[in-house]
Order: C-alpha cells, then sequence, then structure tokens
C-alpha cells in the first residue's frame, strides 16, 4: 500500500467558543475505530480456557481500557477524535506481555489513548494561544488555567487528571505515591513540551535542523513517558530508575529516534497535505540539501546506526533490571512493525486488524 493511497482527508470546521467567534480549524478525518465495540462483547468461555494468558489479554481490553473510553465519552465531545484505543494497546503489551504487568499495561493503554488526543490536540486543532495555556495547565496540573479552552480541550485535560488518580490508587499502599506522581507527571510535562515546541514551529513555518528537530523529537517519541511509566507502576520504582530514565541512556535515546524516524518516514508525505510542523525528512532535506530519496538514505542508515546502540547498551547495563531493558527493545521493535514499508498501522488501522485478531482474539490451542 503506498503512501499516497493512504492519504487522509482534511476538513474545515467552524467553531464557537469563549475564546474565538467562528474560528476555522483545520483537523484530519481519520478513520474511524474499525473495532467498535468487539472487545465489549468478545467472549468465548470455552476457548478463554485454553489458554490463561490469552484469556488475560482479552479482559484487559473487555473490562477496563475499552470500558473506559466509553465511559469517557470523548466520541460525543472531541470533534477531532482518533479512537486508536485497541491499536494503543499494542505498545504496551508489546512492552511486556508476561501476566503479571497486566495492570501496568492497562494503564499504559489508556495513557496511549489519550496521548493521542493531546497529540491531535496540538496538532490539528488547538491554536498557538490555546496550546500555551493547555501546556502551562499541564506544567502546573491546574485546571484553572484552561479555564477560557474550548470544551473538548478541558475534557481531554481532565481525562489526563483522571488517569492520574487512578495511578495514585494503585500505589497508595506502596509508600512511593510522591515518588512516582512527581516523575510520571513531570515525564508527561517534558512530553507536551515537546509537542508545544513542534506547535509554535508549524505555526512560524520554521523548519528546524535534522539534530535540533531529534532532539526535541525524543520527547514527542512518547516512549520516555512510556517507559517511566513501565518503571513507576512495576517493581523497580526507585528514585535512581527514575534518575536514571530522566538522564534518557543511550539505549533509550535510540529506542526514541528509531520510533520518530520511522514514524516520520511512514507519515510525512500525508502529514504534509496539511499545515504540520515539518517532519525528519523534511529537516533532513532541508539541512543537507539533499533530495527527498537521498534524506531517506540519510534517515534509514541513522536508523541502522541506533539498533547497533540498542543492542550495545542492552548487552552493557548489568546494573539496569532486564525486565526495563526489554521493555525499551521491544519499544524499538514495535516502532519497526507499525511503520515498516512506509506504512503507519497505527493511523491506517485497517493495515493493523488482522495482527490484533490473531493475537487478541483467535486462541492458539496447544
Amino acid at each position: 500500500m503506498s503512501l499516497e493511497a493512504a492519504s487522509i482527508p482534511v476538513l474545515i470546521i467552524t467553531t464557537q467558543d469563549s475564546t474565538s467567534s467562528n474560528l476555522k480549524r483545520s483537523y484530519t478525518n481519520f478513520a474511524p475505530s474499525i473495532w467498535h465495540d468487539t472487545f465489549l462483547h468478545y467472549a468465548d468461555p470455552q476457548s478463554l480456557e485454553i489458554n490463561e494468558i490469552l484469556k488475560e489479554k482479552v479482559q484487559v481490553h473487555k473490562e477496563k481500557v475499552k470500558m473506559w473510553w466509553k465511559r469517557s465519552e470523548f466520541a460525543t465531545k472531541v470533534p477531532y477524535i482518533r479512537d486508536r484505543v485497541v491499536e494503543a494497546f499494542f505498545w504496551p503489551f508489546a512492552m511486556s506481555s508476561e501476566p503479571n504487568y497486566s495492570t501496568t499495561r492497562c494503564m499504559i493503554g489508556k495513557f496511549g489513548a489519550c496521548i493521542s488526543l493531546v497529540d491531535d490536540t496540538y496538532d490539528v486543532y488547538g491554536t498557538v494561544q490555546e496550546l500555551e495555556l493547555f501546556t502551562e495547565a499541564i506544567q502546573r496540573w491546574d485546571s484553572s488555567c484552561i479555564a477560557s479552552l474550548p470544551e473538548c480541550m478541558r475534557v481531554v485535560f481532565n481525562a489526563i487528571i483522571e488517569l492520574f488518580v487512578e495511578i495514585e490508587s494503585l500505589i497508595i499502599d506502596s509508600g512511593k505515591s510522591n515518588l512516582v506522581l512527581q516523575h510520571v507527571k513531570q515525564a508527561f510535562s517534558n512530553m507536551a513540551h515537546g509537542y508545544m515546541v513542534e506547535a509554535k514551529w508549524c505555526d512560524e513555518g520554521y523548519i528546524p535542523t535534522y539534530d535540533e528537530y531529534k532532539v526535541n523529537g525524543i520527547l514527542t517519541s512518547v516512549y520516555p513517558f512510556l517507559v517511566t511509566t513501565f518503571i513507576a507502576l512495576g517493581e523497580f520504582a526507585t528514585k535512581e530508575m527514575f534518575d536514571w530514565v530522566f538522564n534518557v541512556p543511550i539505549i533509550l535515546k535510540a529506542a526514541t529516534f528509531i520510533c520518530r524516524l520511522t514514524n516520520d518516514l511512514a507519515s510525512h508525505k500525508f502529514e504534509q497535505q496539511r499545515k504540520h510542523v515539518a517532519s525528519a525528512v523534511e529537516c533532513c532535506m532541508e539541512q543537507y540539501d539533499i533530495s527527498q530519496e537521498q534524506a531517506y538514505e540519510v534517515i534509514n542508515k541513522e536508523i541502522s546506526n541506533c539498533w547497533k546502540d540498542v543492542n550495545e547498551a542492552y548487552l552493557n547495563s548489568h546494573d539496569i533490571p532486564k525486565h526495563v531493558l526489554d521493555s525499551i527493545v521491544n519499544l524499538a521493535r514495535i516502532s519497526e512493525f507499525m511503520y515498516e514499508n512506509f506504512e503507519d498501522k497505527y493511523t491506517n488501522n485497517e493495515l493493523l486488524k488482522n495482527y490484533v485478531a490473531t493475537l487478541f482474539l483467535d486462541p492458539i490451542v496447544i
């Protein structure tokens, strides 16, 4: 499937809110969820008894993540919604499929779906002025900052707050609430800061250098936040581990570059059909004064080098828990899968449908 065939139409909507009257907003008309209520109604007790791990996978979607999405009423309150709650669960399941990380997967899956809303809020909906208030609210965790913003943006912010409340309820008995919340909130704030930088670049028509783009891409890849959350909800939640991940070690930096660069290779053509920040491809072309095909070669070579960094760091990081290292390597692996062959399986979710069905719905008889 070519990138051109995967093009997504751009719509213009007119809104009236307390910040602006008849404001025209350009937003991407993402394909709807292909799952509907599959994971709410799917139940085959006989087949589920075949494999307890499969049962755990399906129950996560059926009772927790998908139900949370429906309760939040995003579909009726957020006009630029991208319903990818099932697809979002692919990332935490890729990080670790072991049954004892079920709760962690649920939380990261919810955050992943919510991050799609946050990303699209910065990418396709909010004005720079609105996004500055939205970012300030995230940095201060204070809803009063966004009282004047459109309802949909307030809904997204409140959903984030609710997820942090849920995290706190999960760890309240551990005695680590302050340590964990401090770092998870900071990681989310850092990610939002990266989105804000891109929003300003887009508004100003600024094309950063390839090197400048990659530095900010560490944050917008979302991986530092995902790994922080994985650590926070596991047995690894110590100050030393949080310090390690916040210093962005080589293995994490390389994994984030793999994510950011493979994503951009797959999505930059249809993203540039609307007003959108320059991707790694455009930044590389601009910095080195090269063609698009030459930029592809540069970026693919860098991805290959990043894999060498990931492998070397994995073998030499003896003082880091293996489950944490595995989660980072697996995030790099899922990026390669999601965006291989210039296809964005997350946005064009039809490309992912058979894989999801095979993994979560079709039991393997042993």
